[in-house]
């Protein structure tokens, strides 16, 4: 902590200048200039007051199921809500540097970040290896939020080992009965549809044994219970299957090519979109903290050396995050190992910088940190005007999760050693 002692107290942040920051850009053609200022006018019109409030005080890694859903049904009702996909179902078919370029726009002003387990997940999966009857029925509702989505992969006994599941599907005629739970499943309680692997052979490898199901999460026989985070939001759950019936209609792919089409799901939940411009707001929200607080004897954590020698180091380390989103962006992507090896490196690179970053955030609070906030922030508390303070510690909390969800950081180490060794 820098600085101990009494609660420090607010200064203004009117005369707070931004110092300048690395910028990485792309050579726009005259066509994607102006795609970018479309995206910055839309931006401006339905980000409203109201909903920059609400997105300013979300402490976990995707929006409030409500104020997801309302931010995605504008940008849905704008032709925008499924920027990547075909239009036939309902996508905006952006091409690849306009989808990067809508990234960076939403990420930049911080607007809500909407649950990607449809969009991102089971969305693409079901265009690869789904049944033309399954995709007429579910892609047109994904985008529309008519439909929202959580994923059933981590289990009590295997979470970074995925094929060490043993949640159980047994086939009986045409359907599927399944016993087992889940467990850190975002967003289960607010989910009407759950896409999960199961496992519905225990002969051979074990990833051989490994199905992908879809289930609505009315089915009788599912249970959810909520899991508290220590930083006080409710964003993930376990969820309980006793004997629930899934029709075979609802399997996706063939029996036990499960790990596969997980490979295909976890490329996409690794990659595809700007995480740079979401580090860039971080670290601006660090400064302005490291600004606006003073310690007991006055003094900012932004006129200490080695505080600032690190902000900087961070920087040059999100601008090395931008360089490689380009550069890969300008190949038109990786696939196979090497693709694989790249989505870990960057996640890798992403999860380290964000912790560093909402450490130095709370680091900049100094006492005021140690202050338990959870009841303004989630339980409807008086609005002391300090809002700057309660998010970045809940932020600070909820991140140190982020070296282990989407992958833990020693399984995508794992991933990055084995393409280097070609093995």
């Amino acid at each position: 902590m820098i600085g101990m002692g009494k609660t420090p107290s607010l200064v203004e942040t009117t005369n707070y200048q931004e110092p300048p920051v690395i910028k990485v850009e792309l050579d726009l053609s005259p066509e994607d200039q102006h795609f970018r200022e479309s995206v910055r006018g839309f931006i401006r019109d339905a980000f409203t007051p109201e909903l920059q409030q609400a997105a300013a005080r979300q402490a976990g890694v995707f929006a409030e199921p409500s104020l997801g859903r309302e931010w995605q049904r504008r940008l849905h009702a704008h032709g925008w809500g499924a920027p990547g996909w075909p239009k036939r179902w309902g996508g905006a078919e952006f091409t690849p540097i306009q989808r990067y370029l809508f990234s960076v726009e939403c990420a930049a002003a911080g607007t809500p970040v909407v649950a990607g387990m449809g969009l991102l997940m089971c969305g693409p999966v079901l265009m690869r290896f789904g049944t033309p009857e399954q995709q007429e029925r579910l892609l047109p509702r994904i985008p529309s939020m008519e439909d929202y989505w959580c994923q059933g992969f981590s289990e009590p006994g295997a979470g970074s080992d995925l094929s060490a599941l043993r949640c159980r599907a047994e086939r009986i005629g045409e359907e599927y009965v399944i016993n087992g739970s889940k467990i850190w499943t975002t967003h289960a309680h607010a989910a009407n549809w759950i896409f999960m692997l199961v496992r519905t052979s225990s002969e051979g490898k074990r990833k051989e044994g490994i199905t992908f199901l879809l289930s609505p999460m009315d089915a009788p026989g599912i249970t959810v219970r909520p899991i508290a985070s220590m930083s006080g939001e409710h964003e993930v759950n376990e969820v309980f299957f006793d004997n629930v019936r899934v029709p075979v209609s609802l399997r996706v792919g063939e029996e036990g090519q499960g790990w596969d089409i997980a490979q295909f799901l976890l490329m996409n939940e690794r990659g595809g979109t700007s995480a740079a411009a979401a580090l860039k707001n971080a670290l601006h929200r660090t400064r302005r903290i490291a600004w606006r607080e003073r310690d007991e004897r006055g003094r900012r954590a932004i006129e200490n050396d080695d505080f600032q020698r690190r902000l900087a180091a961070i920087e040059i380390e999100i601008a090395a995050v931008e360089a490689t989103e380009l550069r890969t962006l300008i190949c038109g992507g990786l696939s196979g190992a090497a693709g694989m090896a790249s989505a870990s490196i960057q996640k890798l690179k992403v999860s380290t910088t964000l912790q560093r970053l909402a450490e130095m955030a709370v680091e900049a609070l100094g006492p005021a940190s140690m202050r338990d906030y959870r009841a303004q922030l989630y339980c409807g508390g008086p609005d002391d005007g300090m809002a700057h303070r309660e998010t970045a510690v809940a932020r600070h909390l909820n991140v140190r999760a982020a070296t282990i969800f989407g992958g833990a950081s020693e399984i995508q180490k794992g991933i990055v050693a084995r393409s280097a060794l070609g093995i």
